[in-house]
């Protein structure tokens, strides 16, 4: 079939019109599809029953210091839930504090404190002027969430096929003291699956920030979440910030969220000793500990690396025919939209002829199928070329999702066709 980048006025009109009947029949069939958040799906949720056995299990409830984890204490954490973690990010169990069940819940907690109490003997950030984030973009909307509650300005920067645009965040950085912090999703980054590249990653452990209470926050989510056998490889961010000699200078989350439960997992950072001391001296009064019941259900399912690969490659199983699903389907439509293939984690991130983002949500909306808004993978819900969707075919069972995606496909044509019409009227 011909593109429609290369038909007439008349041509884009007539297959408008047959695209339009297509989409009432579908949208006749009163569907309720939802692609709008990267939830695990309940055949990815069963894996994790073994949990719920795990404690009642055992004849004791103490942990490898025989402490009786029913009880108070312990606030950053145990020792196997440390370890658990620091195999998982590849960092010392002595760098790591494991938390609750939401790593999002622990960013907002440090740039929390970090507006009221700031860090290093600098003045608390929330006395300041002015206080920006750099957010590479596309990106995770929670992260943009939280700077938007705190009154944080936003400083887009592009994202490529390596990264962050690293000459443009090494420039703010070096020019702007009001620059505090940069969200990172550096391994199948949410929503577009780029892993860094060593370049950007040394690049980033490298940088010199006019501010001296510059952050990085390494949200590293999908650390384990890879759909392929060989998985991306990403490098050491608190190896290569101990090499330029500023390991406190990068904050690592991670979670079990799309491990295990969502809500019903575990949440750690890991980072530099100062900043691990800054942090428990917050800790101990905060909370008289986390759910420690909870810390020894997981380190009693995953005692080692392998029993967490082996699990994850479960989920993998899973998940790779549904991305395999979206990606076919993107193919028909190859003239009119972009993406990139992801090697993990949980979303594909679409690009469509610029100016139809919006209007493709919209008209997947109408028929049933939600999509997550146009516009928030950006910081203010502002996408300049108005073109970026993000999918996330995670949560619907696979024949849920073929339909969602036929509908979406549909939609992606009909919007492009509209573009296009005006754009030769």
């Amino acid at each position: 079939m011909p593109s429609f980048l290369t038909m007439s006025k008349e041509e884009l009109t007539k297959n408008k019109f047959s695209l339009e009947e297509s989409y009432e029949l579908l949208k006749s069939k009163n569907l309720k599809l939802d692609m709008s958040r990267g939830k695990p799906g309940a055949d990815q949720l069963d894996l994790s029953m073994k949990l719920l056995d795990a404690v009642t299990a055992q004849t004791s409830c103490k942990d490898g210091n025989n402490f009786d984890l029913r009880n108070y204490g312990i606030p950053d954490g145990t020792a196997e839930s440390k370890a658990f973690f620091a195999n998982m990010l590849e960092v010392n169990p002595e760098q790591v504090i494991v938390g609750g069940n939401s790593s999002l819940n622990m960013m907002f907690d440090i740039v929390s404190q970090l507006m009221t109490h700031g860090i290093d003997g600098q003045t608390p950030w929330g006395k300041l002027d002015t206080v920006k984030f750099l957010c590479p973009s596309p990106g995770y909307d929670r992260h943009f969430s939280i700077c938007e509650y705190f009154g944080i300005e936003m400083i887009p920067v592009s994202m490529t096929a390596t990264g962050p645009d690293m000459d443009e965040v090494e420039r703010l950085v070096r020019e702007d003291d009001s620059v505090k912090g940069l969200w990172c999703i550096p391994k199948y980054s949410n929503p577009t699956g780029v892993t860094y590249s060593d370049e950007t990653v040394r690049r980033l452990a490298g940088l010199s920030p006019k501010a001296p209470d510059f952050r990085i926050f390494w949200d590293n989510a999908y650390c384990v979440h890879h759909l392929k056998e060989q998985g991306d490889t990403l490098l050491n961010i608190l190896e290569q910030c101990r090499f330029y000699g500023g390991e406190d200078k990068v904050f690592i989350f991670a979670s079990t969220s799309k491990i295990t439960f969502p809500g019903g997992g575990l949440a750690a950072v890991a980072t530099g000793q100062k900043n691990i001391k800054w942090l428990k001296g917050r800790i101990g009064m905060q909370t008289i500990g986390p759910d420690k019941l909870n810390q020894l259900r997981h380190t009693l399912c995953f005692p080692t690396l392998a029993d967490l690969e082996a699990h994850m490659k479960q989920h993998a199983e899973i998940l790779r025919p549904k991305f395999e699903a979206v990606i076919n389907a993107l193919k028909d439509i190859e003239d009119l939209c972009s993406w990139e293939t992801p090697n993990g984690g949980y979303f594909v991130s679409v690009n469509t002829l610029d100016g139809c983002a919006k209007r493709v949500a919209e008209l997947c909306k109408e028929a049933g199928v939600v999509l997550t808004p146009a516009g928030v993978t950006f910081p203010y819900g502002k996408d300049p070329k108005d073109q970026n969707l993000r999918i996330a075919p995670t949560f619907p069972p696979i024949h849920e999702l073929e339909q969602a995606m036929e509908l979406f496909c549909l939609c992606v044509q009909i919007a492009s066709l509209e573009k296009l019409i005006k754009k030769v009227s």
